[in-house]
């Protein structure tokens, strides 16, 4: 198969690093200069990217194109890029949900053929290898697939259903932010106690993710009639320290769903997820 050329919607430190992996087995990478900022052009100009006046010009010669910009713009943009009939295969890489990953292979179908990705991990560079989750029809996913085949950018196919790529990225990506916003508050709860550095000393001695662990959810949900209040109680201690208390408020109302099986030590991770999806 011929070297495709690739156009990337926009050179951010994600989308320029990814671009510039994908050059390896491309015959060039586009991007848009316009509207751009002076950021991205220096950026896109360090990535050796090749530059184009108009999105128009840059569909228009692309076979392969890879949308990674903000997500609350995304389904925008690919409306933009239906309005000018793109035919080549668009890869949909936006920390977006599995529902606007398939309103927008609607809006871009039938020209295109959308391919769902979900990134996981650093940018590309300085030995970091993400992987760039895929889901789609077999043979645009084997095209991109073999895109970034031998660079930094690991990719593995989920199957053939748009939104699988999307559904992954955001159930890591749900665990993965919120836990370092309940780092800030857990730190800055013991720093208003003058006892922070006990507590990173404290976590020190336990390094394994709690979401590598998923067993543990039903013993969590037999807790919950314990730990709800227990964090009810966290959230007080957030407020008086001035420091906002509605992460730990939802996370009580989440396990107030558990409050009916009590101590229930037979508790299956099954049943336990089963009744934290019914209100």
């Amino acid at each position: 198969m011929d070297r495709p050329t690739i156009g990337i919607l926009h050179p951010g430190s994600m989308g320029a690093a990814v671009a510039a992996c994908a050059a390896t087995n491309a015959v060039d990478v586009l991007w848009c200069e316009t509207g751009r900022s002076t950021t991205s052009a220096e950026r896109a100009d360090l990535f050796a990217l090749t530059p184009v006046a108009t999105l128009a010009e840059l569909l228009d010669r692309s076979d392969i194109v890879i949308s990674l910009c903000p997500p609350a713009v995304a389904e925008d943009l690919a409306r933009v890029v239906a309005e000018l009939r793109f035919a080549g295969v668009y890869v949909e890489a936006n920390a977006i949900s599995p529902d606007r990953a398939t309103r927008i292979a609607a809006l871009l179908g039938p020209d295109a053929t959308v391919v769902d990705g979900g990134v996981v991990g650093s940018p590309p560079v300085g030995g970091k290898t993400p992987t760039l989750y895929l889901s789609g029809p077999a043979d645009a996913t084997e095209r991109v697939e073999t895109l970034f085949a031998g660079t930094a950018v690991l990719t593995e196919v989920l199957g053939r259903e748009v939104g699988k790529a999307s559904a992954l990225k955001l159930a890591y990506a749900s665990f993965q932010k919120t836990s370092r916003v309940l780092v800030a508050l857990a730190v800055g709860m013991a720093r208003e106690y003058g006892v922070d550095q006990e507590l990173i000393e404290v976590a020190s001695r336990r390094t394994d993710s709690y979401l590598s662990e998923p067993q543990y959810v039903a013993k969590t949900a037999a807790r919950a009639w314990r730990w709800g209040p227990e964090l009810e109680e966290a959230a007080s201690t957030l407020a008086a320290a001035g420091l906002p208390p509605e992460m730990l408020h939802a996370a009580a109302t989440t396990l107030a769903r558990w409050h009916g099986v009590k101590d229930d030590s037979e508790l299956t991770l099954t049943d336990a997820l089963n009744r934290l999806a019914q209100p």
